[in-house]
């Protein structure tokens, strides 16, 4: 048995941003390098997400000085710099091995090193984790980004969108209701293409808050992704950082993000934004459950 597939079977499978206990995005999780083995190659990690059966694996190592732990993600596309729902996933699994399930640790990521935290999740099985997604940048898009980008969509002009990047840039596309949302059918080799001419992670399509929305906001989005092998995220929840630090406008805000539920497998993310000295400071948050260890 080769490496990769060898490991699979130590993997923790692990269902992040469930809603109410159903669904959710299952992310494979693997420390590494294991026990007794040399480390995998990239290569290598490019193989486990296809044959764990999920689109992402996170990989979990000790920081590279003093506490903590260290993150690597990996699609099949190759290795990312930051992956949302992955931290979470992460958080889950090593809260479950502590004493109390209870985890606070600093964490090593994409050249950063954030808080992340977990905890018995009250309302049911699983854990509740949340971390700091660290800085969101915001860009209007050029005119052009539109011509390409909507008709691999099938979308009518819509609102203007926003680019966002935590790690990596993505385009914030409101469209006018869950129903148009639920409807969408891209032509993923034209978006792909489009993505790859603007140099974009993908595109994160979602409703719009209603007029009445103010502090606590709950909205209904779908993550395209084919740039880097993911042509429909379940959870993309560092685009649930995006859109919160778009959407706050110097407010405190609430979000509350459905998506997954075009794929069979409802998923829910939170993120609070709040005003600080160089921006909005996001938090991100979803709710995690182990069906493997």
């Amino acid at each position: 048995m080769n490496r990769p597939a060898a490991l699979v079977r130590t993997a923790t499978l692990v269902r992040t941003c469930v809603r109410a206990g159903d669904g959710g995005s299952p992310t494979a999780v693997l420390d590494e390098p294991a026990p007794g083995r040399a480390p995998l190659t990239d290569a290598e990690r490019r193989l486990i997400p296809a044959l764990a059966g999920t689109s992402h694996a996170v990989f979990v190592g000790p920081a590279p000085h003093g506490p903590g732990h260290a993150l690597r993600f990996f699609t099949a596309a190759g290795e990312l710099p930051a992956c949302g729902h992955g931290t979470l996933a992460a958080l889950a699994h090593l809260a479950a091995r502590t004493r109390t399930g209870t985890l606070a640790t600093r964490l090593h990521a994409g050249g950063r090193v954030f808080a992340g935290h977990a905890a018995p999740d009250p309302g049911g099985p699983g854990f509740r984790a949340a971390f700091d997604p660290g800085p969101v940048t915001l860009r209007d898009p050029a005119p052009a980004a539109y011509d390409l980008v909507l008709p691999a969509l099938g979308l009518r002009p819509p609102a203007p969108g926003r680019i966002a990047s935590v790690g990596r840039p993505r385009l914030l596309l409101p469209v006018r209701g869950r129903a148009e949302l639920a409807a969408l059918a891209p032509d993923f080799a034209r978006l792909r293409a489009a993505c790859d001419a603007l140099g974009l992670l993908g595109v994160h399509v979602h409703t719009a808050p209603g007029p009445g929305d103010r502090t606590a906001v709950r909205l209904a989005a779908r993550m395209f992704a084919p740039s880097i092998g993911v042509d429909e995220d379940v959870a993309n929840a560092n685009s649930a950082a995006c859109l919160a630090a778009h959407l706050a406008d110097g407010r405190p805000l609430d979000l509350t993000v459905d998506t997954g539920d075009s794929l069979g497998a409802p998923a829910t993310l939170t993120a609070t934004a709040r005003p600080g000295p160089e921006g909005p400071a996001v938090t991100l948050g979803g709710t995690a459950i182990l069906d493997r260890a």
